[in-house]
């Protein structure tokens, strides 16, 4: 990366933006990250890094410029964001100067990102900055339902008196639990993973990293967590009555659902896009470890969730977008589209705006 990378100027007008937009005013590092929304410093020195820095998403350079659009942003004790409506016309002319001189900067950064294969993460930095990662070395226990009783039935090899009893054949979300199985190996190489049925948890099990995949309707322990968490969000998930599966958020007041998409296929309906529910939180059964929730209305939303933070395509970017989002969060969660094309699962893209369909906390 040589001193006129793309990304080396976005870098550097960051830092001109706090340290020269204002002489007069000396902004620090922290009361950059208080006045993004509470993020962490490090957070902000990796963006105005003049070796290797990180390019910020959209609606965090947008928050950039509404910030210096006005130097009222930092009267008073602390800094803030003044309100739209109250800017005057010489500050809207000022932001809409600044969001169109970051976002083209952005625009070429990313084309320099695209075309250096140095920029590319090794496999090695990527799954070790993954959430996926647990520093501590602590055990994780990846949670699944057991299918229903009439669903065993119907399925070979599952009766435990069989000869040929294969036991993960009982498990629901088999191809989440696959995928981040794998994962949390190459993430942990020296924790250890176990896989267990929500309801025949043992008392340790609860004090573990927690990885729980699926819904509240079999997962019993998904249904437990949500509760305790006291999430601004629920899924309700009444297979007998049409029309009663959807994720509930209460979003300023308002009670908003979130539905999956299905179309009619002769006798059979087929899923086009799922909704699922990405939460990260402390442990409430041992808050010195995480508890994640990947949750879909359906398995292949829950597949979604888990290929956001797994799949080599997408997992860096996400992996950015959760930390310029969630920074410092204790608990924070993600209502994201899964789209489902010519029957394949969809990983989404966390940095296109349409992807998410609700966040917690919300944007400061």
């Amino acid at each position: 990366m040589n001193g006129g990378d793309a990304r080396q100027v976005l870098a550097a007008r960051l830092r001109d933006l706090r340290d020269q937009h204002w002489p007069e005013l000396r902004i620090t590092q922290p009361q950059l990250a208080l006045a993004l929304g509470g993020l962490s410093v490090p957070l902000i020195s990796s963006w105005e890094s003049a070796t290797n820095p990180r390019i910020p998403p959209v609606h965090r350079l947008e928050t950039y410029a509404r910030l210096f659009a006005t130097r009222r942003s930092f009267d008073g004790d602390a800094p803030r964001l003044v309100d739209r409506a109250s800017l005057t016309d010489a500050e809207r002319r000022t932001l809409n100067e600044l969001t169109s001189e970051l976002m083209r900067l952005r625009g070429r950064a990313m084309e320099a990102a695209s075309a250096d294969p140095a920029g590319v993460r090794s496999l090695s930095e990527s799954i070790g900055s993954s959430p996926w990662r647990f520093d501590d070395g602590g055990t994780v226990t990846v949670v699944c339902a057991k299918l229903p009783q009439e669903m065993l039935k119907q399925i070979p090899y599952t009766d435990v008196n069989e000869p040929d009893f294969i036991e993960l054949l009982t498990y629901s979300d088999l191809d989440s639990l696959f995928e981040l199985y794998g994962h949390l190996r190459a993430a942990n190489p020296g924790s250890h993973v176990y896989r267990r049925i929500a309801n025949e948890l043992k008392h340790d099990d609860y004090h573990t990293h927690l990885a729980v995949l699926g819904g509240v309707d079999w997962n019993e322990l998904t249904s437990t967590i949500l509760k305790r968490l006291e999430l601004p969000v629920q899924q309700v998930a009444h297979w007998d009555t049409d029309g009663a599966q959807y994720f509930e958020v209460e979003n300023n007041g308002v009670m908003e659902q979130y539905r999956p998409v299905l179309r009619g296929s002769g006798d059979q309906k087929v899923l086009e896009e799922d909704v699922a529910l990405f939460v990260r939180a402390a442990n409430p059964f041992n808050r010195a470890r995480i508890v994640t929730i990947c949750n879909g209305m359906y398995g292949r939303g829950t597949y979604g969730a888990v290929r956001a933070l797994t799949d080599a395509e997408f997992r860096d970017r996400n992996v950015d977008y959760l930390s310029s989002r969630f920074s410092g969060c204790d608990s924070f969660c993600i209502l994201t589209r899964v789209q489902i094309v010519n029957g394949a699962t969809l990983t989404p893209d966390w940095s296109v705006g349409e992807n998410t369909l609700f966040e917690w906390p919300p944007v400061a």
